[in-house]
């Protein structure tokens, strides 16, 4: 297949996005026609449940029922483009398939779909994310979970860092905007010198033109998110079917992915506030220069 005319946003191989993308088209091409899931069934002569299915990323389409499909919803100049991402969708391999060990099921979806994302918004308060994170640190974390053999610490380790290659992609690398609660600077993973080192990478990463790291100091006062968890806002490029974008947010027991429009404009308005809450760029710098001191006393 001739990837040229897929956006560079969507070129990941990730299967979960390119059946995001197809699902999303198929279910806003088929409203704007005015049309119900019961009038597509009966096109294809399928159930509703089956276009259902589609429209969920659950199931793929035949390229037979994509075609029949795009022209019924006044579409057909869509059908070379989708046809290749169907293409994509069927033959992608995700590059973690080697590490499946340290990916649970529910996170498989995120790492597909953060793979490319165009934007990312998160309110950490317990650790340093994981995208900005060193190697050493990243061991620190996942060894706090003692019933993790060695073989399954270095995968963790493995894809935690794999993960850190949107921030370097050539076409279009994402846009990671973090507000770090202060008490992550001090929550030590490993020892001072693991600590002084990630504090050190944070500094070195937040001056990069597309990472905005913002510190919400400890005298903020009350904010939006404080009886929430850690959180992650996901935007995607135009190019994938005018995604509204989701929510993830971190759970003891896996995570929760949150795709109500009304919903994730919630979190939105929470994280437009703990922006402004937050210490601006050069005054975060400076308390991670603090912290960089005081950890290693």
């Amino acid at each position: 297949m001739d990837v040229s005319s897929i956006p560079p946003a969507l070129r990941s191989g990730s299967p979960a996005l390119f059946k995001r993308t197809i699902a999303l088209s198929l279910q806003r091409w088929r409203k704007e026609a005015n049309l119900a899931q019961r009038d597509a069934a009966k096109r294809l002569d399928r159930t509703p449940q089956h276009v259902s299915n589609l429209e969920s990323g659950e199931r793929l389409p035949s390229a037979a029922d994509l075609e029949l499909l795009l022209d019924m919803y006044g579409k057909p100049d869509r059908i070379p483009f989708m046809r290749e991402l169907l293409s994509a969708a069927r033959r992608a391999r995700n590059w973690w398939t080697a590490l499946s060990g340290a990916v649970p099921k529910w996170f498989d979806l995120y790492l597909g779909l953060e793979s490319g994302a165009s934007g990312l918004s998160s309110f950490d308060t317990m650790l340093v994310p994981g995208l900005l994170q060193t190697r050493d640190y990243a061991e620190a974390v996942i060894r706090g979970n003692p019933d993790l053999k060695d073989e399954q610490v270095r995968q963790g380790v493995e894809l935690r860092i794999g993960r850190q290659q949107i921030l370097d992609r050539e076409d279009d690398p994402v846009h990671l905007w973090t507000v770090l609660d202060e008490s992550v600077l001090y929550r030590i993973r490993g020892d001072a010198v693991v600590m002084h080192a990630q504090l050190a990478y944070l500094l070195e990463l937040s001056e990069r033109p597309r990472i905005d790291v913002q510190v919400l100091p400890f005298d903020a006062g009350a904010t939006p998110a404080q009886y929430g968890a850690t959180f992650t806002v996901m935007t995607f490029p135009p190019a994938m079917g005018h995604d509204t974008g989701l929510v993830y947010v971190d759970l003891l027991t896996g995570g929760r992915y949150i795709e109500q429009p009304e919903e994730i404009t919630e979190y939105q308005r929470a994280l437009t506030r703990l922006h402004a809450l937050a210490a601006d760029q050069k005054r975060s710098r400076e308390i991670i220069q603090r912290a960089m001191k005081e950890v290693t006393r």
